[in-house]
């Protein structure tokens, strides 16, 4: 019985031995294979289209900072117009869009 226990954990262990390099082996293929059918093996201009597309985001990312700082400084709009500061004169005048404790009624 001892020699049966011993040769079914030696058959166990060989079996266990080996799976790991069988799932190494099938790894590696399948993504030797993918790499193969995309990258830089399959297109010759991977690196100039990624360049690219990594060079189009920066400049968006700078365009739409450069607008926000824009909108930021010089505002959307003018607010010179007459009906605008006179709405603003009769809000503050009435004491109106304040807080209950800051208003003047």
């Amino acid at each position: 019985m001892n020699k049966i226990n011993v040769m079914a954990a030696a058959t166990i262990a060989v079996l266990a031995a080996s799976v790991p390099a069988f799932a190494q082996s099938a790894l590696g293929a399948s993504v030797s294979d993918l790499s193969g059918q995309i990258g830089w093996q399959y297109d010759p201009l991977f690196y100039d289209i990624m360049v690219y597309v990594f060079g189009t985001m920066i400049f968006a990312v700078f365009l739409l900072s450069v607008i926000a700082y824009w909108i930021r400084k010089k505002g959307l709009g003018t607010s010179d117009e007459g009906w605008v500061s006179e709405l603003q004169r009769h809000y503050e005048r009435e004491g109106m869009g304040l807080l209950p404790e800051e208003s003047r009624k």
